[in-house]
């Protein structure tokens, strides 16, 4: 039974411990309403710009020996994002305006439910060593993880683009057993997404993965050990595996 105790769980953050991508959606309505107000364009227009911008930040890749931060790299995402859509330069410091009022937006949206810090509080309680690993710009995820509050629910935080490797990668998970002096049998991965939080809880042999999902996986992709629909659900995971 022993080979079987679960001494620590890793959660991943995004759309995991707290709805990132409904704040997201949040701050763009918000920014929708600041490009309606200063550009005289029709609804399709302005859903293009933000549809634009949001392309960019996912297929976003930072190099911060570029020398511009990630704030001017976002700036740049909505100026490039309206120039598209109204075919020359935008107002002098839309992009500026639009971007800041996005992220001071999204990062207010964002918060730990009454439910999931009583989650997080009653796994602390029981026994178990917490660990927040979340892929990521540094900055960035700092940001959320000051806005959420979240600190005091871990014994340790590590940010995947502090270090030279993220999830799925071994490296990043080693460090995180290394940080809460446990061995990958004892620890268990839960996040919501299967190519970097199961498929790197599968490389790094943890006890189990667990999938914050529908249950509809793509043909090909890694199978989670468990799937839940919320992470409120982990509780009866871990009683299975204790």
């Amino acid at each position: 039974m022993e080979a079987k105790a679960v001494k620590a769980i890793l959660f991943d953050l995004d759309n995991t411990l707290i709805e990132t991508s409904r704040a997201g959606r949040s701050a763009i309505t918000k920014t929708r309403e600041l490009l309606k107000a200063a550009l005289a364009l029709d609804d399709g227009t302005i859903s293009s710009v933000c549809d634009q911008f949001q392309q960019k930040l996912h297929q976003e890749t930072f190099d911060p020996s570029a020398g511009r931060s990630i704030d001017e790299v976002r700036v740049g995402h909505w100026e490039e994002s309206i120039q598209e859509a109204v075919g020359g330069a935008s107002p002098p410091a839309l992009a500026a305006r639009c971007y800041y009022l996005w992220k001071t937006s999204r990062l207010e949206a964002l918060g730990l439910s009454a439910a999931v810090r009583d989650l997080l509080k009653r796994l602390r309680g029981g026994g178990y060593k917490l660990l927040l690993l979340t892929n990521g710009e540094p900055q960035t995820q700092r940001e959320k993880v000051e806005a959420v509050g979240c600190e005091e629910f871990f014994d340790a935080i590590v940010i995947g683009g502090e270090h030279a490797e993220q999830k799925p990668f071994g490296s990043i998970f080693a460090l995180c057993f290394e940080r809460l002096q446990v061995e990958a049998r004892h620890c268990v991965m839960v996040g919501d997404s299967l190519d970097t939080d199961i498929q790197g809880g599968v490389n790094a042999n943890v006890r189990a993965t667990v999938w914050i999902g529908d249950g509809a996986r793509p043909d090909g992709s890694v199978a989670p050990d468990y799937t839940i629909a919320t992470v409120l659900e982990l509780p009866h995971v871990l009683q299975l595996l204790t």
